[in-house]
Protein backbone atom coordinates (compact mmCIF):
# COMPACT_ATOMS: atom_id res chain seq x y z
CA UNK A 1 0.00 0.00 0.00
CA UNK A 2 0.96 3.95 -0.72
CA UNK A 3 0.40 6.67 1.45
CA UNK A 4 0.88 9.84 0.18
CA UNK A 5 1.18 13.02 2.87
CA UNK A 6 0.73 16.47 2.59
CA UNK A 7 2.30 18.20 5.48
CA UNK A 8 1.54 21.64 6.49
CA UNK A 9 5.28 22.83 7.99
CA UNK A 10 4.18 25.66 10.14
CA UNK A 11 1.69 27.65 11.70
CA UNK A 12 -2.01 28.31 11.80
CA UNK A 13 -2.40 32.46 12.61
CA UNK A 14 -2.59 33.33 16.53
CA UNK A 15 -6.47 32.81 16.70
CA UNK A 16 -7.51 31.53 14.06
CA UNK A 17 -7.32 27.61 14.62
CA UNK A 18 -10.92 26.67 14.87
CA UNK A 19 -11.86 28.70 11.58
CA UNK A 20 -8.83 26.62 9.85
CA UNK A 21 -9.99 23.17 11.07
CA UNK A 22 -13.69 23.98 10.32
CA UNK A 23 -12.80 25.40 6.95
CA UNK A 24 -10.61 21.57 6.35
CA UNK A 25 -13.66 19.77 7.47
CA UNK A 26 -16.52 21.43 5.70
CA UNK A 27 -14.81 22.67 2.11
CA UNK A 28 -11.33 20.28 2.02
CA UNK A 29 -12.84 16.78 3.41
CA UNK A 30 -15.69 16.56 1.18
CA UNK A 31 -13.45 16.61 -1.86
CA UNK A 32 -10.40 14.85 -0.20
CA UNK A 33 -12.87 11.66 0.17
CA UNK A 34 -13.70 12.10 -3.64
CA UNK A 35 -10.03 11.39 -5.17
CA UNK A 36 -10.03 8.38 -7.29
CA UNK A 37 -8.47 5.37 -5.93
CA UNK A 38 -8.29 6.54 -1.88
CA UNK A 39 -8.98 4.11 0.61
CA UNK A 40 -8.65 6.28 3.86
CA UNK A 41 -8.20 9.45 4.02
CA UNK A 42 -6.93 10.73 7.58
CA UNK A 43 -6.38 14.31 8.42
CA UNK A 44 -4.02 14.75 11.80
CA UNK A 45 -3.91 18.34 13.65
CA UNK A 46 -0.64 18.80 15.48
CA UNK A 47 -0.71 19.26 18.94
CA UNK A 48 2.65 18.47 20.42
CA UNK A 49 5.65 17.84 19.47
CA UNK A 50 9.48 17.44 20.38
CA UNK A 51 11.04 20.26 21.78
CA UNK A 52 12.98 21.75 18.42
CA UNK A 53 11.37 19.92 15.96
CA UNK A 54 9.41 21.71 14.03
CA UNK A 55 5.84 22.72 13.19
CA UNK A 56 3.85 20.47 11.25
CA UNK A 57 -0.14 22.57 11.93
CA UNK A 58 -1.66 19.53 9.74
CA UNK A 59 -1.16 16.48 8.24
CA UNK A 60 -2.87 14.75 5.00
CA UNK A 61 -2.35 11.14 4.80
CA UNK A 62 -4.32 9.55 2.08
CA UNK A 63 -3.74 5.45 1.91
CA UNK A 64 -3.95 4.17 -2.25
CA UNK A 65 -3.56 0.29 -3.15
CA UNK A 66 -0.64 1.34 -5.87
CA UNK A 67 1.48 3.97 -7.34
CA UNK A 68 -0.80 3.49 -10.53
CA UNK A 69 -3.92 4.72 -7.91
CA UNK A 70 -1.61 7.71 -6.75
CA UNK A 71 -1.12 9.06 -9.99
CA UNK A 72 -4.97 8.97 -10.92
CA UNK A 73 -5.28 10.91 -8.43
CA UNK A 74 -3.14 13.59 -8.92
CA UNK A 75 -4.55 13.81 -12.22
CA UNK A 76 -8.48 13.75 -11.64
CA UNK A 77 -10.86 17.00 -11.62
CA UNK A 78 -11.13 16.60 -8.07
CA UNK A 79 -7.50 17.20 -7.13
CA UNK A 80 -7.34 20.02 -9.13
CA UNK A 81 -10.06 21.71 -7.49
CA UNK A 82 -8.77 20.26 -3.67
CA UNK A 83 -5.46 22.67 -4.92
CA UNK A 84 -7.77 25.61 -5.45
CA UNK A 85 -9.45 25.66 -2.16
CA UNK A 86 -6.46 24.85 -0.10
CA UNK A 87 -5.30 27.77 -1.97
CA UNK A 88 -7.70 30.12 0.30
CA UNK A 89 -6.90 27.87 3.81
CA UNK A 90 -3.30 29.06 3.25
CA UNK A 91 -4.37 32.24 3.69
CA UNK A 92 -4.77 31.03 7.57
CA UNK A 93 -1.18 29.44 7.94
CA UNK A 94 2.07 30.97 7.40
CA UNK A 95 4.64 28.06 6.07
CA UNK A 96 4.74 25.77 3.48
CA UNK A 97 2.80 22.47 2.27
CA UNK A 98 4.86 20.00 0.95
CA UNK A 99 4.26 15.98 -0.14
CA UNK A 100 6.44 12.77 0.60
CA UNK A 101 5.23 9.19 -0.40
CA UNK A 102 5.76 6.36 1.77
CA UNK A 103 5.23 2.24 0.32
CA UNK A 104 3.48 1.59 4.32
CA UNK A 105 3.26 -1.67 6.19
CA UNK A 106 0.74 -2.65 8.62
CA UNK A 107 1.19 -4.89 11.47
CA UNK A 108 -0.87 -5.80 14.22
CA UNK A 109 0.68 -5.12 18.11
CA UNK A 110 1.00 -8.28 20.37
CA UNK A 111 -0.89 -8.79 23.22
CA UNK A 112 -0.18 -10.50 26.06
Amino acid sequence: MIIRYALFEGEIHPGKEGEFREFVRQRLVPLWTKFPGAEEIRVLHGMERDEGAPIYAMALAIRYPDMDAVNAALLSDVRSESREVTGELLQLFTGKVHHHVFAANEYAPHIA
